[in-house]
């Protein structure tokens, strides 16, 4: 796909945003399994960043784009704290933390600046789903913070059924814990149920498929 293209694409989910009732909320163009070239589109449609879910993909990408040219990047893949150092250069935000291990991390690889991070929540109750629980999400922000990390928010995906009505209540339950914490970022929305998100106060949305299609399986090795 080429840059017009997505261009084109980028300008239809903008126009979704806008139709759900948002406004100012973030776009995360998700670029996992395309080459570089898609930061490159991304960048040049204007989106706010790219997301990228496994470490040695996003390490390899990142060689082969300046880093003066690089878009804001975002790590949103459940992540292993074996892989950080690899990557912890590269990334802008993390957004899948969800346990006080991967926090501290983060932290010693990154002591120059303080990292600015998205707490995962398990919303759906989904077994194996990455994210911490509803119950612990409190200790983990607080760890998070008096360590010197920038919460900016939480983040959640939908549940993996894609049922609507299930999707509606995670992204309550998300909007309702950050409000009882105080935090306002609430990253969650990607391409199928952007709109229920948006309309439940997301102001981050996660987007890949709508923007360059189709994707090839990809798994990362351990």
């Amino acid at each position: 796909m080429n840059a017009a293209e997505v261009a084109e694409r980028v300008a239809v989910v903008r126009q979704r945003i806008v139709e759900a009732g948002g406004t100012n909320v973030e776009l995360v163009a998700v670029t996992k399994t395309f080459d570089e070239t898609s930061w490159f589109a991304a960048r040049e449609a204007g989106v706010d960043g790219v997301g990228e879910n496994y470490a040695q993909e996003l390490a390899a990408k990142a060689q082969q784009v300046p880093i003066e040219i690089r878009p804001t990047v975002h790590f949103v893949g459940q992540l292993q704290s074996n892989k950080v150092k690899m990557i912890s250069e590269i990334v802008d935000v993390w957004q899948s933390v969800d346990r006080i291990s991967i926090i501290d991390e983060i932290l010693r690889r990154t002591p120059d600046k303080p990292p600015r991070v998205y707490v995962q929540v398990n919303t759906t109750n989904e077994v194996g789903k990455g994210g911490c629980e509803p119950e612990t999400v409190e200790a983990v922000v607080a760890h998070a913070v008096r360590s010197g990390a920038v919460v900016e928010g939480l983040m959640t995906v939908g549940p993996t059924d894609g049922d609507m009505a299930k999707t509606r209540v995670a992204f309550r339950l998300l909007r309702s814990i950050a409000h009882d914490l105080g935090l306002r970022g609430l990253s969650m929305g990607m391409t199928n149920d952007l709109e229920i998100a948006v309309e439940e106060g997301s102001t981050l949305v996660r987007v890949g498929s709508a923007i360059f299609g189709n994707r090839s399986a990809l798994q990362e090795p351990l």
